[in-house]
Order: structure tokens, then C-alpha cells, then sequence
């Protein structure tokens, strides 16, 4: 089983997003199974709170529902929980070095490095395009697949 954790600033509009989009796209190739997937976040601001209504909006469009999640931070012991602790932008990737203290094994990164991008994923909490954010995570999630050879 392939442990991932997707991270953000507040866990409540993108690494929600990315978690719910590839756990929708692992269901439907049939290989759920082989994931233990989730989120969080690097902050304290958010925790305890429901998904951002926009990700629900953007999400809901293709029969994605994000019920029951609420924001949760990042703690030290994530990173020997998960075999990926995949960030939305640099900011997300500092402050999960600074949580977890380092990263020996090799497993922070940047989800767009998956789609061979080496750029962040706009925050939509700022931008308010959830579009564009959601384009962004659909193509790092499809390539973090083909990457790990589904």
C-alpha cells in the first residue's frame, strides 16, 4: 500500500483538493486498494474546519464530495506514517521540513514535479480561481500515477 499525504497551508482548499481527486481517479481505475490517501495542513489557523465551499463547488462539478473532512495539521511523526508527503508550493514544503524535521528519505515534494512542472499551485484561498487550481492538481495527480506506475 502506497501512503500519501497531500499538504498545504490551511488544509482547506488545495491538498483537500488533491486528496479527494486522487482518491476519485484511484477508485475509478479500480486500484483504491493500493492507496491510504489524505491531507494537512502546515498551519493551526484552519484546523477543525470544513472543506473551502469553492474546492466543494469545484469538486462537486464532477461528482466529487469532500463530506466529513475537516482541516488537520501536519505532525512529526506524518513523516514515518507516509510514504509521500506531497506539497502544493515551496512555503508548504519549508514548513514540513521545519515539522518534521528533515527529510532523510526523499519523500517531500512538490505535487506539480509529478506533472514535470517545477511550479507551485496557486493558493484559490488568494487567486479565487478554483479552476485554475483544479487544473493543476488533476495534472499533478495524473502524473504522480504514471509515476508510480498506474
Amino acid at each position: 500500500m502506497i501512503r500519501i499525504v497531500f499538504v498545504c497551508h490551511g488544509n482547506i482548499c488545495r491538498s483537500p483538493m488533491a486528496e479527494f481527486v486522487l482518491k476519485d481517479m484511484v477508485k475509478k481505475r479500480g486500484i483504491a486498494s493500493d492507496f491510504f490517501i489524505e491531507s494537512r495542513a502546515t498551519s493551526t489557523e484552519e484546523i477543525g474546519n470544513p472543506v473551502h465551499r469553492g474546492t466543494r463547488t469545484k469538486l462537486a462539478q464532477f461528482g466529487i464530495s469532500t463530506a466529513g473532512k475537516t482541516a488537520i495539521q501536519l505532525k512529526k511523526s506524518d513523516y514515518e506514517k507516509y510514504d509521500l508527503l506531497i506539497c502544493m508550493d515551496s512555503a508548504n514544503i519549508r514548513n514540513t521540513l521545519r515539522i518534521t524535521g528533515s527529510d532523510p528519505d526523499g519523500k517531500v515534494s512538490k505535487l506539480l514535479s509529478f506533472a514535470n512542472e517545477g511550479g507551485d499551485i496557486a493558493d484559490p484561498w488568494y487567486t479565487g480561481n478554483f479552476d485554475e487550481t483544479y487544473d493543476d492538481v488533476l495534472r499533478g495527480c495524473e502524473g504522480l500515477l504514471k509515476k508510480l506506475g498506474y
